[in-house]
This record gives structure tokens, C-alpha cells and sequence, in this order.
């Protein structure tokens, strides 16, 4: 017991609040929200990619906007093209590059896929930085050598020429938000 008041007085005196989300920033979610509405997608979930997290850690995240949670997390592999290393991702919108691409994509488009569960989402770049998504056939997919839990300090590296590659657990998961979703999904990509 007395621990417990330690950490209250603790979290009082330094006016921690426990995090409910503490891999998603709040200004990402918000800026999600706004971006959701404003074009029309789905508001009730998104899909945040983080590429500043280690590719050992789970760094992609289905964010439920009614619920202010992450409702699905997993690991998440980023290109091998233009000098990508394990640890460290190079962006690139150019085609035939295998590289990642940053920004804003309408989810939209399911169909069949030759890698993992043998279901893929279209992905349609929304910027600058991922415009040529759709003809570089950039997708959202699984692919089984993915493990379905962190391993980090190992790194996930080789699995994709610049597509968001997940574990065939997580992609069951994500597809069965997805598939009969009427409006077109955000998938975020950032650092």
C-alpha cells in the first residue's frame, strides 16, 4: 500500500498521466481525424505506420477513433531498395526503386495476392512523397516468414520492395476490419 501512495504522490507532484496511447502521438491522431473527414474516408479507424521504431518492435497500429485506442498492433517490414539497411529505411516515390513511401494512402480495393493470406489492399498515395504508389503496385499485405510477435534487438529486413508487409496474423486481423468497410480507410505512413 504504501508503494501505491508513493506513485500517486509521484504522479500528482509531476503531473504524469497514464498513457493510454503512448505509441501514437495525439497531435497524429487528431491530424488523422480531421484528414478522415475532410476527405471523405472512414472515421471510425485508422492505420498508423511508424518507421522511426525499430523493425523488431510492432510499429504499425490500427487506431479506433470511437474507442481513443489501439485496437491491433504488429510488426511491420520496410523496403530493401535504394541503401535501406535493417535499422535505418530510405524513402522514395520513384518507380522500380523498392522503396518505402511516406505520407497519407486511401485504403481501398481488396483482392488476391500471392504472398501470405493471400489478401492484398490497394493502396493509392494521397502526396507528394507517395504518388506513384498505385503504379509502383504498392500494397498492403502478409507475407508468412513474418513473425507474428516482437523480436527485437533482431531486425525484420528483406521481406518487401516497398510495400507494408505484414504477419499473416495481424493482416487476419486487419482484413477483417477492412473488407467490409463502405468508405476508404487512411493508412499513414511516418517517421
Amino acid at each position: 500500500m504504501q508503494n501505491f501512495t508513493t506513485l500517486i504522490i509521484l504522479f500528482t507532484l509531476f503531473n504524469f498521466k497514464p498513457a493510454s496511447n503512448n505509441k501514437i502521438c495525439d497531435s497524429k491522431i487528431n491530424e488523422a481525424l480531421i484528414f478522415s473527414k475532410k476527405n471523405k474516408m472512414d472515421t471510425s479507424i485508422c492505420i498508423m505506420v511508424d518507421m522511426s521504431i525499430h523493425s523488431g518492435k510492432n510499429r504499425i497500429f490500427v487506431y479506433d477513433f470511437n474507442k481513443k485506442q489501439i485496437t491491433i498492433e504488429g510488426l511491420c517490414a520496410h523496403d530493401v531498395g535504394g541503401g535501406s539497411t535493417a535499422t535505418k529505411p530510405v524513402f522514395s516515390n520513384a518507380i522500380g526503386s523498392n522503396c518505402s513511401s511516406l505520407g497519407k494512402y486511401k485504403i481501398k480495393g481488396r483482392s488476391y495476392s500471392n504472398w501470405g493470406i493471400n489478401i492484398h489492399y490497394k493502396m493509392y498515395g494521397l502526396e507528394k512523397t507517395n504518388s506513384n504508389a498505385s503504379r509502383r503496385i504498392v500494397v498492403l499485405h502478409s507475407y508468412t516468414p513474418v513473425p507474428n510477435q516482437e523480436i527485437y534487438p533482431q531486425t525484420l529486413f528483406g521481406q518487401s520492395a516497398g510495400c507494408p508487409v505484414l504477419a499473416d496474423e495481424t493482416m487476419k486481423k486487419i482484413d477483417a476490419l477492412l473488407k467490409n468497410r463502405k468508405k476508404p480507410v487512411l493508412l499513414w505512413i511516418y517517421v
